[in-house]
């Protein structure tokens, strides 16, 4: 039996390497501000909901930042959303921790309409039980309360958290993860490092998808 019943995962930076299509979106949008920013600083729009972006890292105020989103918006679900390949190993992971009689959620900052493209365009919607994420309108979706949305969704209580680990690449995740009371997975292939994870208070730290695999079921690949 495995140590998690629940497993809620982000999906940028955690289940797909998402930087190409986000990057290339977010210079779109900047550009038609006159802003222009380098390949690494743009990464950082991986994780946080757009508006944050927008208005903490480019001191945008509100009427910039609603342009911003839809110059983004416009690139991105015409071309961006279709760059956005699985991390090695995470289809299989997935398939695996649902054989052995987990349910899956994806618990996303991106609007819901959009991660659901995402998830079915790398053949993976299926795996979940439900994509949990916020409208588009919805500036700036707290990822505790998505993880609230999630365990609401599945009728779970209080009583139910310790059967429920967050997967995350950022400190959002596991801060969100911890703010609610589950545990947490920190995966190292995404876009944090293992200082900021596990500053934020991750419990575990998964190097790849398998090891995500093994830390969940606690069943090493030979094992099987």
């Amino acid at each position: 039996m495995s140590k998690y019943k629940y497993v809620f995962f982000d999906l940028d930076g955690t289940l797909t390497q998402s930087e190409f299509g986000i990057i290339e979106s977010a210079r779109k949008a900047l550009e038609k501000f006159g802003v222009e920013d380098d390949y690494e600083n743009l990464k950082k729009f991986i994780g946080p909901p757009l508006y944050v972006s927008f208005h903490d890292r480019y001191g945008m105020n509100e009427e910039q930042c609603m342009d911003a989103i839809k110059y983004y918006r416009a690139h991105y679900e015409k071309e961006g959303i279709f760059k956005a390949p699985l991390y090695d190993g995470v289809k299989e992971m997935l398939e695996s921790l649902k054989a052995g009689g987990c349910t899956l959620m994806m618990v996303t900052s991106k609007p819901k309409v959009l991660a659901e493209v995402v998830a079915g365009n790398n053949g993976i919607k299926e795996c979940f039980e439900e994509i949990v994420g916020p409208s588009k309108e919805d500036k700036n979706p707290s990822k505790a309360r998505l993880i609230h949305e999630a365990m609401d969704y599945l009728g779970l209580t209080d009583e139910d958290r310790k059967d429920i680990v967050m997967v995350g690449d950022r400190f959002y995740d596991i801060e969100a993860a911890v703010e609610v009371g589950v545990d947490s997975v920190g995966v190292l292939y995404g876009y944090g490092s293992e200082e900021e994870l596990k500053r934020a208070g991750a419990t575990l730290i998964a190097k790849t998808a398998d090891d995500i695999r093994k830390l969940i079921t606690g069943v090493a690949s030979s094992d099987r």
